[in-house]
């Protein structure tokens, strides 16, 4: 083999939160803390399976029918339909019509990956190939839109000064962005910073968007995970369907169903009449047939049955609220030791008005940097925080580690 084939290739930089778990891997202090991974933790600090997972994962091993078969292009239609009428609802407008284009995609990663090369191939953008991003977001939502052409540009959503929301700012850049933009939206519990906007502001971004003929991007990866109610965490997608939004929606099951490596997801499509389906769906099958020809069964299998099984379905949703109530306790126990007993430095209101797995504490990179290196509290530089890294055991640890490094730096 000719040794200068590959000379040219750059070493890539590490994944900042993959690079950030290795290091707390390694790390042999004995009250080390990882907030860095965006995954469910149990009191004990273990990965939960869910039980009703474990019961419909039996169920699924104990069906003499069940094959390995290729699922179709489009994957398992009992999956797709019933994940539809999770995020748009039961009573769906859209779907009642027949508006709605449902994919199985690689669990929320790769709806967002089909959505973008579907969008980079065939919406008619005015002017250049641009999506407009919240600021911060989902890393990887940058790799996903360049690595199709489409480039992202950031519009305002978090505000250091209030550890909450800049709704002004974000008004202003729908007002302001070309008519056509495509803006990707957080459906509820916002990668990274867990500012949600109300019901209200909702209800007046739509207006603009709609004013505007803008296009809205949906990244729903944390249904019921967040409130620990499924039909709340989708009010703002159900709301956008009810005003006549064109939208798109990429849904995960990693989170809320514990599924994280089964890569379970689904992209829908809101379409705004029933002759248009055809085409799309048949776009969307070409473009998937070309990347991973059909998407995997089990992981879609499991969640079929939860879905369309009643007894289930309510087993589903004690199991998420189990989920979501120990976050929200945490929270609430996190802002109790600061305000109360610590007496920390600092308004520290925004860890309970956050939602979701992360909260964005307000600390500074060198304030993030001093709890990796001292207390072996492993965050992202940003300050983000993953309050499912936080438990009984723990919380107390973490909160006079924060109180010290707020102190002192």
């Amino acid at each position: 083999m000719i040794e200068e084939t590959w000379n040219n290739v750059p070493l890539a930089p590490p994944d900042s939160i993959f690079k950030l778990t290795a290091a707390y891997q390694v790390d042999t202090y004995p009250q080390k803390i990882n907030l860095g991974v965006g995954a469910y933790r149990d009191d004990n600090s273990k990965p939960w399976v869910l039980p009703v997972v474990k019961k419909a994962s039996q169920i699924l091993l104990s069906d003499p029918t069940l094959n390995h078969e290729y699922l179709p292009i489009t994957g398992l239609p009992e999956f797709v339909s019933g994940a539809a009428r999770l995020i748009l609802g039961a009573q769906s407008p859209a779907i009642a019509e027949g508006r709605v284009v449902s994919v199985q995609t690689i669990s929320g990663t790769g709806a967002n990956h089909l959505a973008a090369l579907f969008l980079s191939r065939y919406y008619p953008f005015n002017g250049d190939k641009i999506i407009y991003l919240s600021d911060p977001t989902w890393a990887n939502h940058f790799s996903i839109f360049n690595n199709v052409g489409i480039k992202p540009v950031l519009y305002p959503y978090y505000d250091q000064r209030t550890i909450g929301l800049n709704f002004d700012g974000l008004v202003a850049t729908l007002e302001n962005a070309p008519e056509r933009s495509v803006f990707l939206l957080h459906a509820c519990a916002h990668n990274p910073t867990g500012v949600d906007p109300t019901i209200e502001q909702w209800n007046f971004i739509a207006d603009t968007i709609l004013k505007k003929k803008h296009y809205a991007f949906f990244d729903a990866a944390y249904q019921g995970f967040a409130s620990g109610d499924l039909d709340r965490d989708a009010a703002a997608v159900r709301l956008f369907v009810s005003r006549g939004v064109p939208m798109l929606v990429c849904q995960s099951f990693a989170k809320n169903a514990g599924l994280y490596g089964e890569r379970v997801g689904a992209l829908h499509l809101v379409l705004p009449n029933e002759e248009t389906v055809k085409r799309v769906r048949s776009q969307l099958s070409v473009l998937q047939r070309s990347e991973i020809s059909n998407p995997p069964s089990y992981g879609a299998r499991v969640v079929t049955l939860i879905l369309n099984n009643p007894e289930l379905f309510e087993e589903w949703k004690a199991d998420i609220q189990t989920m979501a109530g120990r976050i929200i306790a945490m929270r609430k126990e996190l802002r109790r030791l600061l305000t109360e007993e610590l007496k920390t430095p600092g308004n520290w209101d925004h860890i309970t008005n956050q939602i979701g797995m992360f909260s964005f504490t307000g600390i500074s990179s060198a304030q993030s940097d001093a709890l990796i290196n001292d207390a072996h509290v492993y965050l992202t530089s940003n300050g983000r925080i993953s309050m499912a890294g936080l438990n009984s055991h723990n919380i107390r640890y973490f909160a006079e580690a924060l109180d010290r490094v707020v102190r002192r730096i």
